[in-house]
Parts: structure tokens; C-alpha cells; sequence
């Protein structure tokens, strides 16, 4: 869902320029609300979570937790500087040691390149990059793991993270090896052969009191890209000369930013439930609706 956003010139200068090559005029005669309720533009609904191994295939709040200073966009410095504190505060992150079951993972932490995604590492484990692998005794196991995992057996720690919003499921954070992991695991579920490993556990949690204090100070909705060349919208902001921070979410053609407008600026309140009524999706309600709570509980802490 989220990308680090790449460093944008002037928004004001953007819109000025843009809106002297589209010809606007200002509508000041229609209150704001009403031209920010009647806009057309083709939002769509944020993507829900679906079960991936894949670790990125999943909204990347997680990367709101060290979001850069300057990732944000908008005309004055100091609605980017309260704009990007509140979406610091969304994501909370704990680490712990602890012991694992081989079996209990069932992710991995890196990106998937190419190709589909895959719901459990068995579904993964059929695909013809796998067979090649090929377990057949438990030898054949230990080789896999080893290739995956070298010093599993000595008590070599791994890295492993989980999200409340993606439910119970453990990613590994390894990146090469993917296939013989994959395998090794499918294989001990199969035959039932409990691994334990030695584990560091990054868990990631949508904090409530952020999201709690994001939906108090601001209105964040999330805006198609089409929106930053759309007459009505552009004269909008023009006319209004409204304060907002934007977001690159997506490098797509769907909801790609993240336009933040704070509540106790009049104007800016009144584009935010204008936009809301014309059907901009809104990120405090998804954030709501995502998992709260990870079911999943990690082993006993490690006894050094």
C-alpha cells in the first residue's frame, strides 16, 4: 500500500502554473464544501489485507514508524511538521527474543519480485521453482533448512516480524534461499517434526491513541492521481488557498496520495467532508476496520 515518496518541487508553484495552462477562474460564489461535495473523480476503496506470504502484499504502515522528514508535500512548512508527528504516531514497535516452532512461520519479510502471490508456504511449495528442491528424507530437510537457516542447529538467531493488522501470521526476514525455506516448512508440518529456533521478533501494532488523535486533528482521505490535474479540484485549492500535507501512497493510477487537511482550520475542515461526500476513501475509518489485536503469540522468551 505505501511507498516512500520521492522529493517534489513547490506545491504552490505546481498549482499556480497548472492552473494558468488549464485557464481556471475562481467559483468563490459556491461555498467551499458544496465544490468539494460535487467533484468527480474516480476514487476507489483502499486495498483490504488478503492472506500472503508475502509480507509486502499487506498495507506497509509499518513504514509510517521512521517516515522522513521531508516525505511530505504541501505549501507551508510547519502544516508538513504537525501533518508528519501525526503519522508517526500511528504505528508502535516492539522487539523481543524469543523461541520459535519452525512450523509457526509462515511469511517472508521481503518483497515479492515477480509472479503471483501465494496464501500458505505449502501453495508456494507446489510451484515448479520449488520442486526442485526436493525433500524427500529428513537429510534431505536438514540440508534445505541449513541452506536457509546455516547455524539453525548451533542457535544462531533469525529475524522474524508480524503486524496486528495482518492478523497471526510470522514473516521471516531472510531474502535468499526462499524456495528450500518454504519447503523445509511444509515439510515438518507435514511430518510433524517440531524446530525450534532462536528468535529476534519485530512486532508491529496500529497504536490506538494515534489513530484516536489523527481522526481529532485532521481529515485523511486518500486522492486518485488524476486529482492533481483535474480543473475543479486544482481551482479549489487555488481559490481557497486551503492548508494541506499530501502523502505518495501508491505508485499507481488508484489512490496514490494521501491529502491531510486539519479540522481546525475552517476551510480545510470543509474540503475534508466535502471530499468524504464525494466519495474519497477515508484512511482513519480503514485504519479502524483493519486487525487490532495479533492472535498470534510468540514462544517463551529465550533463557540465555
Amino acid at each position: 500500500m505505501m511507498s516512500l515518496p520521492e522529493s517534489m518541487p513547490s506545491l504552490t508553484s505546481q498549482i499556480a502554473r497548472l492552473a494558468q495552462r488549464l485557464g481556471l477562474r475562481p467559483k468563490a460564489s459556491l461555498p467551499i464544501q458544496e465544490r468539494a461535495s460535487s467533484l468527480q473523480l474516480p476514487f476507489s476503496r483502499l486495498p483490504e489485507p488478503e492472506p500472503s506470504i508475502f509480507w509486502n502484499d499487506g498495507p506497509c504502515l509499518q513504514r509510517l514508524l521512521e517516515l522522513p522528514r521531508g516525505a511530505l508535500s504541501g505549501p507551508v512548512q510547519e502544516d508538513k511538521a504537525r501533518a508528519h508527528a501525526a503519522l508517526t504516531r500511528l504505528i508502535s514497535k516492539e522487539c523481543v527474543q524469543s523461541q520459535l516452532d519452525l512450523r509457526q512461520i509462515d511469511g517472508f519479510g521481503g518483497q515479492r519480485k515477480t509472479g503471483p502471490s501465494y496464501p500458505t508456504f505449502e501453495a508456494f511449495a507446489s510451484t515448479s521453482a520449488c520442486r526442485q528442491v526436493r525433500i524427500i528424507s529428513y537429510k534431505d530437510f536438514l540440508r534445505a533448512l541449513g541452506s536457509a537457516l546455516p547455524g539453525f542447529d548451533k542457535g544462531t538467531r533469525i529475524d522474524v516480524r508480524q503486524a496486528s493488522w495482518l492478523g497471526e501470521r510470522l514473516y521471516w526476514a531472510g531474502e535468499h534461499h526462499l524456495e528450500a525455506f518454504a519447503c523445509a516448512v511444509a515439510y515438518a508440518r507435514l511430518r510433524g517434526l517440531e524446530v525450534m529456533l532462536r528468535a529476534d521478533v519485530t512486532d508491529y501494532r496500529l497504536d490506538r491513541s494515534g489513530v484516536h488523535a489523527l481522526d481529532t486533528q485532521y481529515h485523511a482521505v486518500t486522492m486518485p492521481a488524476q486529482a492533481w490535474s483535474d480543473r475543479e479540484f486544482m481551482a479549489l485549492l487555488l481559490d481557497s488557498q486551503v492548508p494541506y500535507a499530501r502523502l505518495t501512497l501508491l505508485r499507481d493510477t488508484r489512490n496514490s496520495e494521501l491529502l491531510l487537511l486539519e479540522k481546525r482550520d475552517p476551510t480545510a475542515n470543509a474540503i475534508g467532508e466535502g471530499l468524504k461526500n464525494a466519495g474519497a476513501p477515508d484512511l482513519i475509518r480503514y485504519l479502524r476496520d483493519l486487525p487490532q489485536i495479533t492472535r498470534f503469540t510468540v514462544g517463551l522468551p529465550v533463557q540465555d
